[in-house]
């Protein structure tokens, strides 16, 4: 159980959105395609498991001192520092060698840059104010164009605007609730208030909306519009359980909130339903 801390497993479940480019390019169900988008996920579950447990090494004194933190693997001495480089330097091995068997060159680049990306974040950019959000926000934007690369699939400009406000709304949130909180010591927050996150917050979330309502009619033809109530109602459930007792982290409103599992599955359905079937 420490080890699955330790390489944070239930964090993976960002990594879905590698399926992205495939599921709304009406071929997820092609074995060749289905299969590379598996070994893609892999590749980017080894790789941010790689970004988490050296974070977790480089802020083990702060760590120490924080309220939950202080009860990760590192933080609580359960796993030594030593160790659990050795883990880490063999997640990143796993995560290029998956990548370069995939056979694509540019999505090779495209993980390493996700990596150095976060290591700079972990090294100083995480306490540059604005910048520290861009590039956890870039995180899920990379995952879906590395999803696109491996599968030669084209990603439309509606779908990558919709990516990225969405990243940035919850990227904001999240900051916007540790200041709320008081439950993170992280620096960066010194740069911050309440309404500027908050203001911000609420921009890219309507701009989410309208995004994905012109990717919806731009790029499939009117049935696919039933779909915008349901993914408005899925952005204000989710912004409802960050207005409540939760730190804002996307996992953990999303594991956390029963009733926002159940809108994304009748989403995930209704949209298979008018793409595969109807």
């Amino acid at each position: 159980m420490k080890y699955f801390k330790l390489l944070r497993v239930k964090h993976y479940i960002k990594n879905l959105l590698v399926f992205i480019p495939v599921f709304f390019g009406s071929n997820i169900f092609n074995k060749a395609t289905s299969l590379t988008c598996i070994l893609g996920f892999f590749a980017f579950s080894f790789i941010s498991s790689s970004i988490y447990i050296l974070n977790d090494i480089f802020d083990i004194e702060n760590d120490q001192n924080h309220p939950i933190k202080k009860n990760r693997p590192i933080a609580s001495g359960v796993i030594s520092k030593r160790t659990a480089l050795i883990i880490s330097v063999l997640c990143l091995f796993i995560s290029l060698l998956l990548s370069i068997f995939i056979g694509n060159l540019y999505a090779v680049l495209l993980i390493l840059l996700y990596f150095l990306l976060n290591i700079a974040y972990s090294k100083g950019l995480k306490n540059q104010p604005i910048i520290d959000i861009a590039i956890l926000s870039s995180g899920f934007v990379i995952r879906v164009y590395y999803g696109g690369l491996i599968t030669n699939t084209e990603i439309s400009k509606w779908l990558f605007l919709v990516i990225i406000t969405g990243s940035l709304f919850m990227g904001l949130g999240k900051r916007r609730n540790e200041i709320e909180k008081n439950s993170d010591t992280r620096k960066v927050l010194e740069y911050y208030n309440y309404a500027f996150l908050n203001s911000n917050m609420y921009v890219c979330m309507a701009l989410t909306d309208v995004f994905y309502a012109l990717w919806a009619v731009d790029i499939y033809n009117a049935k696919m519009t039933l779909t915008i109530p349901i993914f408005i109602i899925i952005l204000m459930r989710y912004s409802l359980d960050i207005e409540g007792n939760s730190d804002g982290d996307p996992v953990e409103v999303i594991l956390h909130d029963t009733a926002l599992q159940i809108l994304i599955v009748v989403y995930v359905i209704f949209i298979c339903g008018l793409i595969y079937i109807y």
